[in-house]
């Protein structure tokens, strides 16, 4: 089924997970899926390595889990340094086991490739989104950032690109993660004035210790409120885990009541946290 399709019927719940780097955590991959699974999600995703990196092991993760768990599943696609021929062979894999989802990402040049043999052919998600409009019939995710790409910092760039990611064809987009709903809320506003329509899905994620806090503000340029942060500091495992639990409870609380189309859990592969806030949501 195509994840547009279940948008336009229900708001969803969701879970995002990403390739196993050794082979032993294939097993912490599959008994989160497990775990998640009673759940009932709407849609699952797995992403994707950088340049391709992981293109066969990830084809195989979603099969596994749309035939042996019963789940609808959506794959991550980058495209950067990729080439038509390539993206032609992963959607004829993924054609033969029945996924139609595709979240249509630029992704990041892998470090180890020659400049001088990079292609061209992609080089913003938009083009992805283009060639696989054009190519099959796929339902197409893509990726936004309510508090600005952290390349850019611009919101007005942002909600250019996501509005012409429509226009070629995208269904609806999820956003990077976030801690404060205002940002959320606020990016709603500005993409209705920009005449953006698709639904825009929740990316919400506990924050289980303080490291990830670093982490995370490092990476990805997002807000962590300064209280959850004083919180935590100092605190063991348990009582960091049990805050960030907290905290996100309350988050998703605030925007179920809302109206949000869609929350998109970003498990890390790991089903402890997401398992606790939803036992308290739902």
């Amino acid at each position: 089924m195509k994840i547009i399709d279940i948008i336009n019927s229900k708001r969803t719940i969701s879970f995002e997970f990403f390739p196993p780097k050794k082979e032993e955590a294939e097993s912490v991959l599959f008994d989160t899926i497990s775990q998640l699974k009673k759940f009932d999600p709407d849609f699952v995703s797995v992403t994707y390595g950088a340049g391709g990196s992981t293109t066969e092991k990830t084809v195989e993760w979603i099969r596994r889990t749309r035939i042996d768990y019963g789940l609808e599943v959506m794959m991550h696609l980058t495209c950067i340094a990729a080439t038509g021929e390539v993206i032609e062979s992963v959607t004829s894999e993924l054609d033969s086991i029945g996924v139609k989802n595709i979240l249509a990402l630029r992704g990041d040049i892998p470090q180890d490739m020659n400049p001088e043999d990079i292609s061209r052919e992609f080089e913003y998600a938009s083009d992805l989104v283009k060639f696989l409009k054009k190519n099959g019939d796929y339902s197409i995710g893509v990726a936004c950032y309510p508090e600005g790409h952290i390349q850019t910092r611009n919101i007005d760039k942002e909600l250019e690109h996501l509005k012409l990611k429509q226009d070629l064809g995208a269904d609806f987009a999820i956003t990077q993660l976030f801690f404060v709903n205002d940002y959320y809320y606020r990016f709603l506003e500005k993409c209705e004035k920009a005449g953006i329509t698709m639904p825009i899905i929740a990316g919400v994620m506990p924050i289980t210790n303080i490291s990830q806090v670093i982490r995370f503000t490092q990476m990805c340029g997002v807000e962590v409120p300064s209280a959850i942060i004083s919180e935590m500091e100092g605190k063991g495992e348990d009582d960091m885990f049990s805050l960030g639990v907290d905290y996100a409870v309350k988050q998703c609380e605030c925007l179920w009541k809302s109206g949000v189309r869609g929350l998109h859990f970003y498990t890390l592969n790991r089903s402890g946290a997401t398992e606790e806030v939803l036992k308290r949501l739902f």
